[in-house]
């Protein structure tokens, strides 16, 4: 069988994209995103991968001549979709460990316009143990640094020729919180008050925020995908439909970077709060409202629960009723995103595993549902419905005194499942089931402030309907508790 890049005569485009990270993730978001920006015509650049560890090598990049195939598969618009594109507009791959010289190379590329990275969350560090003079410096940071440093001195601190930065890794204000770093190596490092200037006046560090899942390489379908392509693909790369780049920066970087002309969702913004509260209370806040019913009720994927009238009935009321108006968005662009998410959550090709969503649900309650539910609340005056079942289906789900080698375990009927979450969560179930009364537990886990930053039994009526519903939860069973909640 021939390669994927056997037959592809790339077009010679401009190098714009330096990318730190060459994992799955960026591969089917920016570069799927790029790609479709040059064919379109809105952007005409190519992109250099960098491998910033040593883990791993570029072999199959090189074996290919960085041409790979992402398939996009899901649902969008109410139709099932299953698009195949080859990606052109990677024109080479550099180890920074193994071959510096290439890579320092790539700083003195007058083309160059574009930072984008993805070194986890973890990648955006300061280590003050970390050394200017490493070929290349430790840490992501530290590299940045290094590379700024050169690409300054070599254009002679041409303001021209800073930099549009935009790290994708999923910390809040990840774009000050790089810059703060890199200032911070300069000022170690004593690279002087000249470089520090060009650095923040020449260059702009954006914040940005991602959506996308990228379940990457499909190990037990390659073949099959192969077979079906007609071509060897050892980078093949799936993800869904649906992807958001919303972009914050004090300066415009639409017109150099037009990926929204080219139908990409890609939002520039100079505030970006209101993009990552919708998408924290809606995709996150629904999740996380919905999952822990769904599986007192049966379901174990994420998709088996939209199939299910019952929990996506629950499931909706929740989103429409309570959440949506809460987001600082206009309404309209909030239920449009409402249904991408729902429509996100059928996806016919991702067995999204409902336990696996359940780790640490009360942490995540707590960031994604109890914003929405204090703002419901100080709107209306009274307690959201549906959210205050979801807490009661925590709860539920929680409810266990059986605590194994740093899990609690919880029964649905016959079966076990492991209830995964902080140690003092689980010790203070494990140490209140089954010794307190039910309305005795919930006033003890409402009023616990280090769980929750507050007594959630200032909401009126908020505990006495918690334990109402534990009560008929304990007495008929989940699903026959949401049927009667939603009438």
């Amino acid at each position: 069988m021939k390669k994927v890049n056997e037959g592809i005569v790339k077009k010679e485009r401009p190098l714009k994209v330096l990318q730190f990270g060459e994992g799955n993730f960026l591969r089917a978001f920016v570069e799927q995103m790029i790609d479709v920006a040059n064919e379109k015509g809105c952007f005409d650049g190519s992109v250099a991968l960098v491998k910033p560890i040593t883990f791993g090598n570029l072999e199959r990049f090189k074996a290919q001549d960085n041409v790979y195939t992402v398939i996009l598969r899901g649902k969008a618009n109410g139709e099932t979709v299953n698009e195949k594109r080859i990606i052109t507009c990677v024109s080479e791959s550099v180890a920074a460990n193994e071959d510096y010289a290439a890579y320092e190379a790539l700083s003195k590329v007058e083309t160059l316009e574009f930072i984008v990275s993805n070194t986890t969350e973890a990648g955006i560090v300061y280590d003050e143990s970390d050394e200017f003079e490493l070929t290349p410096p430790n840490t992501y940071p530290g590299k940045l640094t290094k590379f700024l440093f050169d690409r300054y001195k070599h254009f002679n601190g041409d303001l021209s020729k800073g930099l549009k930065i935009l790290p994708v890794e999923l910390i809040e204000k990840n774009g000050e919180k790089l810059k703060e770093c890199i200032l911070n190596y300069i000022a170690l490092w004593n690279l002087g008050e000249a470089f520090a200037t060009w650095v923040k006046e020449a260059n702009i560090f954006c914040n940005t925020l991602v959506d996308r899942i990228v379940t990457g390489y499909p190990r037990e379908e390659a073949a099959v995908l192969c077979e079906e392509l007609g071509y060897q693909d050892d980078l093949l790369d799936v993800a869904e439909p649906f992807g958001l780049w919303v972009i914050e920066s004090d300066k415009d970087i639409s017109e150099s970077f037009a990926l929204d002309k080219a139908g990409c969702n890609v939002v520039f913004t100079n505030n970006l709060k209101p993009y990552r509260d919708r998408k924290v209370r809606i995709l996150n806040g629904g999740h996380t409202g919905t999952v822990l019913a769904g599986y007192l009720a049966g379901e174990n994927i994420v998709r088996g629960c939209m199939e299910d009238k019952t929990i996506r009935t629950y499931m909706e009321h929740l989103l429409f009723d309570e959440i949506v108006p809460t987001v600082d968005l206009p309404h309209d662009e909030v239920v449009d995103f409402t249904n991408s998410v729902i429509e996100r959550f059928e996806n016919p090709f991702i067995d999204h595993s409902v336990l696996a969503i359940s780790l640490n649900s009360v942490s995540k309650w707590k960031a994604r549902n109890l914003v929405s539910f204090h703002d419901h609340y100080e709107a209306k005056g009274s307690i959201p419905k549906y959210l205050t079942f979801s807490f009661a289906a925590l709860m539920a789900f929680y409810n266990s005194n059986k605590l194994v080698d740093g899990a609690l375990i919880g029964k649905r009927g016959e079966e076990e499942y492991r209830i995964m979450d902080d140690a003092d969560v689980l010790e203070f179930f494990a140490s209140r089931v089954g010794k307190l009364e039910t309305a005795q537990l919930v006033k003890e886990f409402t009023s616990h402030t280090k769980f929750w930053g507050k007594d959630l039994g200032e909401y009126k009526n908020f505990n006495d309907t918690v334990t109402a519903h534990l009560e008929r939860i304990a007495a008929v069973g989940m699903r026959k508790a949401l049927e009667e909640l939603i009438g």
